[in-house]
């Protein structure tokens, strides 16, 4: 798993976690990339020296604060009503073709960063999701080389303000999506070649320890590759660039009565065969 990370001397870097620990990778050798990005787009060039580094180094012993995964940002690229149980509880029809929005990169935040609750909303709700993160850089692609173009996953909270996603008169999906560290990512990210089978990972939300959403990326209506396909008739992906995927059933908001997030509550999402993330809720400063 590549994860970025802030050291105790306030210095950041990346390296990869195994079953040992995080193996430092970012001064370890003058041939591999500074940012995550960069070795993304050109993994097949440095895969082969990540691995030998990581077997050779031992784990670092600093405490790191994790980062999100992805330096520097790219698009934040989202699906509305993917999942069929959560189109079944919020009584809205399966869709026909998929839901398109995006997230700003400034709401990016790490694993186990608070999320900032401001005080223009009351109801900011949580949402799980597989997130994609993006490999090769995909233009008019069939579905075959949108599903060659996934580099690998990670996990994400699409914290939305439902107010202001759909209480506005002008339904403002993206402020209402976009507000500071309303998109909690990480802990890192998984390449592809092990996740065997993304259509069947068990995903979970709990607040304050209370499970929440209990699904199956099973319930997708739209896959990944489909995704990507659809989306690269309009919009050039590039490496780096993430989707966040939908989110199953159990929000908030459809809930009765509605449940959201509050200073001083902590919610959780979790993945199946990728881990999981931890964000307690704070006053926005």
């Amino acid at each position: 798993m590549i994860v970025r990370f802030q050291r105790t001397n306030g210095s950041r870097g990346w390296g990869w976690k195994n079953s040992r620990g995080v193996v430092d990778l970012s001064n370890s050798s003058p041939a591999l990339p500074t940012c995550t990005r960069d070795l993304i787009a050109n993994w097949s060039r440095y895969e082969t020296e990540i691995h030998e580094q990581s077997q050779r180094l031992d784990v670092t012993q600093d405490p790191l604060r994790l980062l999100p995964p992805i330096d520097p940002p790219g698009k934040i690229l989202c699906i509305g009503l993917n999942y069929r149980d959560h189109a079944l509880e919020t009584n809205s029809p399966i869709p026909d073709e998929p839901i398109v929005f995006n997230k700003a990169p400034s709401s990016l935040i790490g694993p186990n960063d608070p999320i900032q609750i401001p005080t223009s909303s009351t109801q900011v709700d949580f949402e799980a999701e597989l997130v994609v993160v993006i490999g090769k850089r995909l233009k008019n692609a069939s579905e075959s080389q949108a599903a060659e173009g996934i580099f690998g996953y990670t996990i994400g909270n699409d914290v939305s303000a439902r107010d202001w996603q759909k209480g506005k008169p002008a339904k403002q999906w993206f402020l209402g999506k976009s507000f500071d560290t309303f998109a909690p990512l990480g802990p890192g990210i998984i390449p592809a070649v092990s996740v065997p089978n993304p259509n069947r990972l068990r995903i979970l939300s709990r607040l304050n320890g209370t499970v929440m959403q209990d699904s199956s990326t099973s319930e997708l209506i739209f896959s990944p590759q489909m995704l990507l396909s659809y989306i690269s008739q309009v919009l050039t992906l590039e490496p780096g660039d993430l989707l966040f995927t939908g989110t199953p059933a159990g929000v908030g908001v459809a809930r009765t009565p509605p449940v959201f997030l509050q200073p001083g509550d902590r919610i959780d999402v979790e993945i199946e065969s990728i881990g999981s993330i931890s964000n307690p809720c704070i006053y926005a400063t």
